[in-house]
């Protein structure tokens, strides 16, 4: 019986209506690849049980995270902070760089586990990097095209079968430090960091563009098709690891 690998994808902060949720596309984008998503919302008890019930984890996009996490200053530019959702990702991707569970981090997701590892963000984008390339618009941001670069001996052009192509961007901060254990595998025109790779865990790409907005693309659906099947060669090697455990006691 063929594997559809459990997808966590966190979710927006509560709203004043006291819901939760998750643009669309990015649970089109696990289905199409063959995925079945389930939303982890911000308001999780035990955030290392997560791992029991998910083959892989997306870090999502969403509003900015609390300047005061990594050192910065909170301006007039930064948005949409919520204490609840920054505290459960913060945990969540801590953990997640100490598992063997592939992660793919997209816009804010990006920025959180690089915020995890020890890493810092660009407050405003245009302040550090100027507006000759549109990464996002107004505030909050909305969505722009742009093209970005991608080292051709990363696992992200293997992946895309590019090293050079045209993303949708939407946002206004940035990864600014990145610590030793990232390796950085995609900028754009004005050196603004595209994408990251983890050095160390076995699956774990951050990204800053969206690739779920662009679903006819078949360079940014690949992204989550190689996620999907990461995270479902993970469950099988998991399953027969414990049949041979079973066997042998």
């Amino acid at each position: 019986m063929k594997k559809h690998p459990i997808v966590g994808i966190t979710t927006y902060n509560r709203s004043l209506a006291g819901e939760y949720c998750l643009n669309g596309s990015y649970i089109d984008a696990v289905q199409a690849a063959g995925g079945i998503p389930i939303l982890l919302p911000p308001n999780q008890l035990d955030a290392a049980s997560i791992f029991d019930a998910v083959d892989g984890l997306i870090f999502s996009g969403g509003g900015d995270i609390n300047p005061e996490i990594y050192g910065g200053l909170c301006d007039r530019t930064v948005y949409a902070i919520d204490a609840e959702r920054d505290n459960f990702e913060l945990n969540l991707a801590k953990l997640a760089l100490k598992s063997d569970i592939p992660v793919l981090g997209i816009c804010r997701g990006m920025q959180m586990l690089n915020v995890a590892s020890g890493g810092s963000l660009v407050i405003h984008v245009p302040d550090a990097y100027g507006e000759d390339v549109r990464h996002g618009t107004g505030i909050p941001p909305r969505a722009i095209e742009h093209t970005i670069e991608i080292e051709p001996n990363s696992r992200l052009a293997k992946i895309m079968g590019k090293t050079s192509t045209t993303v949708v961007s939407w946002h206004h901060q940035a990864v600014r430090k990145v610590t030793s254990d990232w390796r950085i595998v995609a900028d754009a025109p004005d050196t603004l960091v595209e994408a990251m790779e983890h050095c160390y865990h076995p699956w774990m790409i951050a990204i800053q563009w969206h690739p779920e907005m662009s679903p006819k693309c078949a360079v940014n659906s690949g992204i989550f098709k190689a996620f999907v099947e990461a995270a479902a060669s993970r469950f099988m090697n998991s399953t027969k690891s414990a049949s041979n455990a079973i066997h042998t006691f």
